[in-house]
């Protein structure tokens, strides 16, 4: 899962983010309100860990600035205000969890799995996007009515695009995220992968849109899910023999 870290203790932040990522998370660490917020805004984590006494925004501030913006982030805060009034707040601004510092670091591990647990519970399996759904439970992916049958890693890069619809995806993030490769790695999997999606999407699509109407190219950065058609530039379209194997 992806972990936002938000404290201003530089032992401690780089304490949680090199344990979790020993978990198997991948974490980010901020120091500071704002740039949290900043953070959030743009790479939507899975759970943040927050602090309450951060320069810039305060914590408090911060809970209350996520409100109804933040609805599929898990928020576990961090504090050493030890008044039940402190905790009923943060609880109230939307926070799902409080920790007291001093804490073991075993506990918030487990309460991090805890909080993930719950979500994933209530949140819905299905992911949308124009006339593609992509149901987490079931491994199923169809277009206008139809079955789309793809592969292990194709059904891992659509979900990924698609739980970052709306944002683009760089090469290095999809290898590191869905393929778990160094994003230095010299491959064009991501690329390759992308085409299959594609050509399996248009094959489930009513006008042969090749794909483009639901994953497009951010030249020079990336790809993204889009909603609108956009013209086709056949130098995307990679030919199945120069198809990378490894996945």
């Amino acid at each position: 899962m992806r972990v936002l870290i938000v404290e201003d203790d530089a032992a401690l932040g780089l304490f949680l983010q090199k344990g979790l990522k020993l978990e198997g998370h991948q974490v980010d660490w901020v120091a500071d309100g704002e740039a949290g917020l900043r953070h959030a805004e743009e790479h939507r984590p899975d759970l943040i860990v927050l602090d309450l006494s951060l320069p810039r925004k305060d914590g408090t501030e911060v809970l209350a600035e996520m409100s109804g913006r933040f609805d599929e982030t898990s928020v576990l805060v961090l504090t050493g205000r030890s008044s039940v009034e402190e905790r009923i707040k943060c609880l109230n601004l939307g926070a799902d969890d409080c920790l007291l510092k001093p804490f073991s670091f075993h506990e918030l591990t487990a309460r991090c799995r805890a909080l993930l647990r719950r979500r994933e519970q209530f949140a819905d399996p299905v992911l949308r996007h124009g006339d593609v759904e992509l149901n987490r439970m079931e491994r199923k992916v169809m277009r206008n009515g139809q079955l789309v049958d793809l592969t292990v890693k194709e059904f891992s890069l659509l979900e990924f695009l698609l739980m970052r619809r709306g944002q683009c995806c760089s090469r290095s993030e999809l290898l590191r995220d869905v393929w778990q490769m160094s994003p230095d790695a010299g491959t064009n999997v991501v690329d390759v992968y992308i085409n299959y999606l594609r050509r399996k999407l248009a094959a489930a699509s009513v006008d042969g849109d090749l794909g483009y109407s639901v994953i497009e190219t951010v030249r020079g950065e990336g790809y993204r899910m889009s909603s609108g058609r956009k013209s086709v530039n056949r130098v995307d379209v990679l030919p199945v023999s120069a198809a990378y194997a490894g996945a």
